[in-house]
């Protein structure tokens, strides 16, 4: 008698456990990692980014933990950042290295740390040296209210912040100096 009620048992807790997935589909519950903690992350990673299928930019860092905000996520890179940007066609046009960096949901960039903004080819490089700057997507337009200094082949230009295109052709510069060399 003792076995039928323990096998009768067994069968009670097995078909307990049974039920309707389809009734029973939940997520994940997420919400015990509790606030500043990532729900993951990783070393020596990659990111892509992407605008209708065609790679625009590439993201290589140390680490990266990815975190829940106000509904969305934000990626938070840091073990040394690259940022790599492409044209329309394709191709590299510029290097963004950092410190640290924040990805956003709508794939704006903020780089903070030793940032260091190179484009162009051999013998006409622009060069942007800062401490943080910001790279909206919706534009392509990087920009930082910090001290700035650029650099190209015959000229030095510092000032309080700046704003340019993502190739660096064309940008602004505010409060600015600088230093020219003028061929004679």
């Amino acid at each position: 008698m003792k076995k039928v009620i323990v096998l009768f048992l067994h069968v009670i807790l097995i078909l307990s456990g049974c039920g309707d997935p389809v009734k029973e589909h939940r997520s994940p519950d997420t919400t015990f990692i509790g606030l500043n903690h990532p729900v993951q992350e990783g070393w020596t990673i990659r990111i892509s980014l992407t605008e209708s299928g065609i790679k625009r930019g590439v993201i290589d860092a140390g680490h990266g933990a990815e975190y829940r905000i106000n509904g969305g996520s934000e990626h938070h890179l840091d073990g040394g950042v690259r940022v790599t940007l492409f044209d329309a066609n394709g191709y590299a046009t510029t290097t963004i290295t950092a410190q640290k960096a924040v990805i956003h949901d709508n794939q704006d960039i903020e780089a903070q740390g030793n940032v260091v903004i190179t484009s162009g080819v051999s013998g006409n490089t622009t060069v942007i040296k800062t401490e943080y700057v910001k790279r909206t997507a919706d534009d392509k337009i990087i920009r930082s209210d910090r001290f700035v200094t650029i650099s190209k082949l015959d000229e030095t230009i510092r000032g309080e912040g700046f704003e340019s295109d993502q190739a660096l052709k064309k940008y602004r510069i505010f409060r600015g100096s600088g230093e020219a060399f003028i061929k004679q």
